[in-house]
């Protein structure tokens, strides 16, 4: 199945106004397994330079220097990618690894320092964490049941705010965004001792009925959205991603675009405008080929 995806987001305010340097993450990282057959960003008005970087994670990130003041501001991506099944349990194990709990060997502990680093410890976030079953037990099969944790002990909710929420907060709501959740999921895991890192990326969710009519994947209608969840580190297999918003295992509709260690390190759009009153939008659609 071959879909093509167009993200567009559009900034019109009330007066020109002199924008910064604004830098872009919007171009599927290096690493997705989902492949991508051609990749296009479009900006106008057309008056900026553009340098595509990579940041210290390997990240394609595009920065963008306005050259004159600008009314309004529109970033569109078009991405035509290969949705084909993927096993997300293909891989293999490292033998020490197989079972949890574990310790990474002395040099990969080192170079997995950032993807380590505690920065969340309040009291609520502690009692999640003394109540986990940490009996031996299969690596996989550990991690499906702390995804599937948060998932049902956190509600989804649409939070347009900007930033996360911390993991006191989600965790005294019991609800929050698709960031929030994998946010809490990222520090629950470095808590326990295994790496991880937060992404940001588009998540695809394509509608598959039965003879009779009834949706098999749980969705009614071809779908595309900006989507976050948690990747840990498992020796042998590499990155594995975890949505904590449906508590599977990430597959071919999971396509990253920046995974970092901090969640403000993979925002999608990042920059600032002289003050004026702003209209915002956005709208992500998929067709298929």
């Amino acid at each position: 199945m071959r879909i093509a995806i167009h993200h567009h987001t559009h900034y019109e305010y009330d007066r020109p106004v002199l924008l910064s340097t604004h830098f872009l993450r919007l171009k599927p990282a290096a690493h997705t397994r989902t492949p991508i057959e051609s990749y296009t960003l479009q900006i106008h008005p057309q008056t900026y330079l553009i340098h595509w970087q990579q940041d210290p994670f390997g990240n394609f990130v595009s920065r963008i220097d306005f050259e004159e003041f600008m009314k309004e501001v529109s970033i569109e991506v078009a991405i035509v990618a290969d949705i084909s099944r993927i096993n997300p349990f293909d891989f293999f194990i490292d033998a020490y690894a197989q079972y949890f709990p574990f310790q990474y060997e002395a040099q990969l502990k080192k170079d997995l320092g950032p993807y380590l680093e505690i920065s969340e410890n309040g009291t609520q976030l502690q009692q999640w964490i003394a109540a986990i079953d940490y009996s031996q037990k299969g690596i996989i099969d550990f991690l499906v049941m702390l995804n599937e944790k948060v998932f049902k002990q956190i509600s989804y909710t649409v939070r347009m705010e900007p930033g996360v929420q911390t993991c006191e907060q989600t965790l005294h709501y019991a609800s929050g965004s698709c960031r929030d959740s994998a946010w809490l999921l990222v520090q629950l895991l470095r808590h326990i001792g295994l790496a991880a890192r937060f992404v940001s990326g588009y998540l695809v969710q394509l509608a598959e009925t039965a003879p009779h009519g009834h949706s098999l994947t749980g969705t009614e209608e071809d779908f595309a959205a900006l989507h976050a969840w948690a990747e840990v580190y498992i020796p042998g297999a590499g990155w594995i991603g975890l949505d904590a918003t449906s508590g599977l295992v990430a597959g071919e509709g999971h396509i990253p675009l920046a995974c970092t260690p901090e969640p403000a390190g993979a925002a999608p759009i990042t920059g600032t405008a002289e003050k004026a009153e702003t209209r915002f939008t956005y709208a992500t659609t998929l067709v298929r080929l």
